[in-house]
């Protein structure tokens, strides 16, 4: 029998925004409660999938460095 996991947003709010206010969430965590505002430059020139693949370079650069 496979374990079945929930999915990521299992839990979680997602707050009507207003016109001009950047995408949030709420995730309840025990007795905490967790407010995430996401913000986004209007000005960046570097797309989702290549700041995500950026990232990853980079943590796996240091992980490489640790050993």
């Amino acid at each position: 029998m496979a374990n079945k996991l929930p999915p990521a947003t299992a839990g979680m709010t997602f707050p009507r925004p207003k016109p001009d206010t950047p995408p949030s969430m709420v995730k309840k965590i025990g007795k905490t409660t967790y407010l995430v505002w996401a913000h986004f430059s209007e000005t960046s020139t570097e797309t989702m999938e290549d700041k995500i693949k950026r990232m990853l370079r980079e943590e796996v650069r240091q992980m490489m460095a640790d050993e």
